[in-house]
């Protein structure tokens, strides 16, 4: 990498003028020993530039900065989303179309607001459910999906929400639900109408241990802890032991964080890392998950964020990456493209982007098959499930 720079800028060396001391003061330190060789070699060879190269040469320099940091890209980072056109292959007919997890068959599971719609009207400004009185959905809100068809092969779930937010399914086939309008995270066996766990208070929002504010999604580990996106009032996570008690909340004390709708979960546990889409920071952020010990760590946080990244709005691990999508966002005034992103957590870098570009238009969460087969992603409004081949290599 080093002998190309040379190459480009040797014929710039002719010119006459001062190299500015600024553009090699400011190269990053962190940048290998063969560079600053190269360097100086091209110092040697001539001691100034002609002002009117000199801005080729500095922008030249910078994108080779930015080329050199660039992190090698895992075996996992190959692996790039394609979509699966023509799926569903018939219309499901759904609601706003808010999780989507996939079972240990690897079935999508998707959870939907039948005739229900989040919109302004919905709650008070105390985050109060407005709509109490029309009781829960009177149809099915989860259900579960031919991975080669799409057709609907189970549905579950009516008379139970007012709400759908969240889904997550463990690798026990446990499944983990939000409801924003009850301000509760619930545990379902595989099979059962009747939760095994609750958080919350039904209806009650608050900012205790005890209470939720319309939770957003949940993540659980291996080892049986229970991550909590306490998202859109008390932006926070809470942890949880495996039977439901109180272990920690992110962040809290000194803990140098600060979240903004945390709106969707990810594990990586061979990282011990909680990732979470920061929507309103618009990036995505891994704190600690504490699990190796369980002691209070003093591990920062890794921080994924570029310019247009936007509002991130879902988040799956397959391995050690990460594949997040969001949602509509806008920066000085643009709107940003609304996509897919790779990203290595561990290198805190975007190392690719992907989608249906410009056929995106509300992303809302995003779940990957336990086998890495395939990703699946669903949109609110218009409200579609998307499912996407993991294949090697570039498309």
């Amino acid at each position: 990498m080093a002998t190309k720079l040379v190459a480009v800028l040797l014929p710039l060396l002719c010119f006459d003028g001062v190299l500015s001391a600024v553009a090699f003061n400011s190269v990053p330190t962190n940048i290998n020993s063969d560079f600053y060789n190269d360097f100086r070699q091209l110092l040697k060879l001539s001691a100034s530039l002609h002002s009117k190269v000199r801005p080729i040469f500095i922008t030249l320099l910078k994108n080779y900065i930015v080329d050199s940091q660039q992190p090698a890209p895992s075996s996992s980072a190959e692996l790039t989303p394609q979509e699966v056109e023509n799926w569903p292959e018939i219309d499901l007919n759904l609601g706003q179309v808010s999780g989507v997890s996939v079972n240990i068959h690897q079935q999508p599971v998707i959870f939907h607001r039948a005739d229900r719609v989040w919109d302004a009207s919905t709650f008070d400004y105390n985050n109060n459910y407005k709509h109490r009185k029309l009781g829960p959905i009177s149809s099915h809100t989860v259900l579960t999906l031919d991975p080669q068809t799409g057709r609907i092969l189970k549905e579950w779930g009516k008379n139970l929400f007012y709400m759908p937010h969240g889904l997550t399914i463990d690798r026990h086939n446990n499944m983990w639900i939000t409801d924003v309008a009850r301000h509760q995270a619930f545990k379902f066996r595989a099979d059962m109408n009747e939760p095994e766990l609750i958080f919350g208070e039904n209806f009650e929002p608050g900012d205790d241990n005890d209470h939720l504010c319309k939770p957003t999604s949940v993540a659980v580990a291996s080892t049986g802890e229970i991550f909590i996106a306490d998202g859109y009032c008390n932006s926070r996570i809470l942890k949880f032991t495996a039977l439901g008690h109180h272990m920690r909340t992110i962040p809290s004390g000194n803990e140098c964080l600060s979240l903004s709708v945390p709106h969707h979960t990810a594990l990586i546990e061979s990282l011990d890392r909680i990732c979470v889409a920061d929507r309103e920071n618009k990036r995505v952020v891994c704190p600690s998950a504490e699990l190796r010990d369980n002691k209070r760590s003093s591990t920062q946080p890794l921080t994924i964020q570029t310019p247009d990244m936007g509002r991130v709005f879902g988040i799956a691990a397959v391995g050690e990456i990460i594949y997040a999508v969001n949602g509509p966002s806008f920066t000085f005034d643009m709107q940003l493209p609304v996509q897919g992103f790779i990203i290595s957590a561990e290198n805190e870098t975007v190392i690719g982007d992907w989608g249906p570009f410009e056929k995106f238009q509300n992303p809302h969460a995003i779940a990957a098959c336990p086998n890495t087969s395939s990703l699946y992603i669903v949109e609110i409004g218009p409200n579609k499930v998307w499912k996407f081949k993991l294949v090697h290599g570039k498309q």
